[in-house]
């Protein structure tokens, strides 16, 4: 990034909701994290490394990478489509925020799903967006859907960051300049 965000960086986060390890949606979330701040993820969750723990609410691994996801300036949260939503593993993480029990995200999180075909590019809109918003994020630009087939392809992005990177620019620049979260 450009600008006043030169002298404080954002703090990202990725989580990849995937089973598969090290999938084409982790390498999609961490282009769109690197493309929206400029800088490679700091953090990067691909919950399919985490087995069991995600299933034992007293796991440490898991509780403090909730604990870091929670307080990141900028999340991108990226899943497959599953039946027209996202995977149960993220969902099996996403359950761990509670706003309302100071575990919320605080800062600002964007919807990636990708999928097969264009019959489920409304999922991001319909199913994460509202489950984001829910555990505490703000979710300022809409989601974005990504045909498998075209993940690598960087043009497969343009259109939607031309619209979301200065809404995300923005907002990252007024939380790290002022300390107030987005």
């Amino acid at each position: 990034m450009t600008g006043p965000l030169t002298d404080v960086r954002p703090r990202v986060a990725v989580v990849v909701g995937n089973p598969k390890p090290a999938s084409r949606t982790l390498e999609a979330a961490t282009y769109l994290a690197s493309e929206l701040s400029s800088h490679a993820p700091d953090l990067v969750v691909d919950l399919a490394t985490l087995g069991a723990g995600l299933l034992d609410w007293a796991d440490p691994v898991v509780g403090d990478l909730v604990t870091q996801v929670a307080s990141a300036d900028l999340v991108v949260v990226a899943t497959p489509t599953y039946k027209a939503t996202y995977s149960g593993l993220l969902k099996l993480f996403l359950d761990r925020f509670a706003p309302q029990q100071g575990t919320g995200l605080s800062g600002i999180a964007v919807p990636l799903m990708l999928g097969a075909g264009r019959a489920h590019a409304l999922a991001p809109e319909l199913t994460l967006r509202p489950v984001l918003t829910e555990v505490g994020a703000t979710v300022p630009v809409r989601g974005l859907y990504v045909l498998d087939s075209a993940h690598a392809d960087p043009t497969a992005y343009d259109d939607w960051l031309a619209t979301a990177r200065p809404v995300v620019t923005a907002l990252l620049t007024a939380r790290l300049t002022t300390g107030v979260p987005a």
